[in-house]
């Protein structure tokens, strides 16, 4: 599989008013998250960025 196809990813639904991304596991490990983890979503201009949280 070549990592363009890797990283092309379907948004699913998830419940009835949520939907849900799933992330390359390469992605997560590199950065050291973990399952559960929280993280920051938000909105920029041509995207959206993901970001640990912190306190």
């Amino acid at each position: 599989m070549k990592l363009k196809d890797k990283n092309t990813r379907k948004i699913t639904r998830v419940g009835k008013t949520s939907l849900a991304v799933t992330l390359p596991i390469e992605m997560i490990r590199d950065l050291g998250w973990k399952e559960k983890q929280k993280v920051v979503v938000k909105k920029v201009r041509g995207g959206i960025l993901i970001k640990d949280w912190k306190k």
